[in-house]
């Protein structure tokens, strides 16, 4: 009997755990109920990005048509009244040299920022990091993140009264007999010129996504490294970057796929002073086209594009960095 007892005991156990298993899975109305307040929280976020996220991804169906605004006195209404072309956009597309023209402006300004402008907040976090006086620390973080609440009128005003042909240096120069100093005029030297302005006002952002990640880092490891040895850079080789890599490959799989949208307001601020030529982007060229020109089905069309390719970018990206062993956007 008693190995019977025990037997039975046995044979219990298994079922036990299987519906302690399935007791584990909250049901979805009690998650409902319980989390009821952080769903009314974030309604409102998911109601505007429904509302000015995805349901104009619906007028893209305009880059399949001879789009009309005016056929029936009313722009929602036209899309229902406007002839049908099929893949005519696209073409005219792939055969337009000034889209060519803004396509490789976009391309050289990506790889241009990526090496120059996404690696200055990694830099400017670890050395703000390494700063031992909080209060010195806090004074140079605040001065390198006020420049990301000016507008690009301010920004390329300031960078005008500099570099500018009647700027500070400029006339420091004249007084000297030097004449003719003007960069902002400057074809040649532009993607460089909105390399520094993009740095000067938007650096200071990302040091604090890397200082966050920085201030999760246990001090018992910089401790620990310190005592087998381990100096101020071997430190920050071995400790600082990895605690970073996550992050950096978050950011750097975002800023791929975004690949296409280097920036509009800088550019277009700043067209006439270097000419259409240097400061053409898509992101400019789709409102040149769409809004100026009034072709809106065919600025529709190149917007599709741009938009497909850059999914397919980010896709490619955080395959990329699964391969390397990070998470990256999502999760496997």
């Amino acid at each position: 009997m008693a190995a019977v007892s025990a037997a039975a005991a046995k044979d219990r156990v298994p079922r036990r755990t299987s519906r302690a298993g399935k007791a584990g899975k909250v049901p979805f109305r009690i998650r409902l109920r319980r989390d009821r307040a952080l769903i009314l929280m974030t309604l409102p976020v998911i109601v505007l990005l429904l509302l000015f996220n995805y349901v104009p991804l619906l007028g893209n169906v305009v880059a399949f048509q001879e789009y009309d605004p005016y056929v029936a006195g009313n722009g929602t209404t036209a899309i229902f009244h406007s002839p049908w072309v099929g893949v005519e956009q696209f073409s005219r597309m792939l055969d337009d040299p000034l889209f060519w023209s803004a396509t490789k402006n976009t391309i050289v300004l990506f790889v241009l920022q990526l090496v120059f402008f996404f690696p200055v907040p990694i830099a400017l976090a670890l050395v703000i990091n390494s700063v031992i006086r909080p209060r010195v620390r806090a004074v140079a973080q605040a001065i390198m993140y006020l420049p990301h609440f000016f507008s690009w009128v301010l920004v390329v005003t300031v960078f005008q009264q500099i570099l500018g042909g009647a700027g500070i240096i400029a006339q420091t120069l004249e007084k000297h007999g030097w004449s003719g100093f003007d960069l902002m005029t400057d074809a040649d030297l532009f993607k460089f010129l909105v390399i520094g302005q993009a740095v000067w006002k938007d650096a200071g952002w990302g040091i604090i996504v890397f200082l966050a990640a920085l201030s999760a880092v246990s001090t018992d490891l910089y401790e620990a490294a310190a005592m087998d040895g381990a100096g101020r850079w071997r430190r920050m080789w071995h400790v600082t970057l990895p605690a970073l890599r996550p992050v950096i490959a978050l950011l750097l799989v975002l800023r791929v796929g975004d690949a296409l949208s280097v920036g509009f307001e800088q550019f277009l601020l700043q067209r006439y002073a270097v000419g259409a030529g240097a400061s053409e982007v898509l992101d400019t060229y789709v409102w040149n086209m769409g809004i100026q020109n009034g072709d809106f089905s065919y600025a529709a069309a190149v917007g599709l594009v741009k938009g497909v390719i850059g999914v397919c970018l980010v896709l490619g990206a955080n395959k990329v960095a699964h391969l390397l062993g990070e998470q990256g956007v999502y999760q496997k």
